[in-house]
């Protein structure tokens, strides 16, 4: 009896997208922590959260834009990307405000358990600001044959 490989539906991404997104995010929360924890003994939690992500947010539109969408930069893409991450960035900054102020988390571990519910949504914002046309959902079209020269 053959094994049959069930197709995944269109809507869903390259399965390779959602792994080198994963490993870009994992390389973005070193960024961030690279920056939030030095600046959280200097600065207010608040204020040092603002900056680890700003520094995080610039890594991750490079990384993304290169390693995980394969795709170019640009001037348009750059400015444009952190307008992807204000819905992000509002809803773990209320995370994060709500484990430190009402639910006592530590402010130095706070932020990471704050993003793990963004974590889908940001990637699928991501993938349709930096893959216009194909961010959708729809497969992208196919290569085109080369001329034998």
């Amino acid at each position: 009896m053959p094994l049959h490989v069930r197709r995944l539906p269109r809507a869903l991404p390259e399965g390779g997208q959602i792994v080198r997104f994963v490993i870009v995010g994992g390389f973005n929360t070193a960024v961030f922590s690279a920056c939030y924890l030095p600046l959280h003994r200097a600065l207010p939690y608040f204020a040092a959260y603002t900056v680890g992500f700003l520094a995080g947010m610039t890594c991750s539109f490079f990384l993304n834009t290169y390693f995980t969408y394969r795709t170019r930069p640009t001037w348009r893409k750059f400015l444009l990307f952190p307008l992807t991450q204000v819905t992000n960035y509002a809803a773990q900054s209320v995370g994060l405000v709500v484990l430190v102020t009402w639910c006592g988390v530590n402010s130095k571990v706070a932020p990471l358990a704050a993003a793990l519910p963004a974590i889908p949504f940001t990637f699928l914002v991501a993938r349709r600001m930096l893959l216009p046309g194909r961010g959708s959902g729809h497969a992208p079209p196919p290569p085109r044959p080369r001329d034998p020269a």
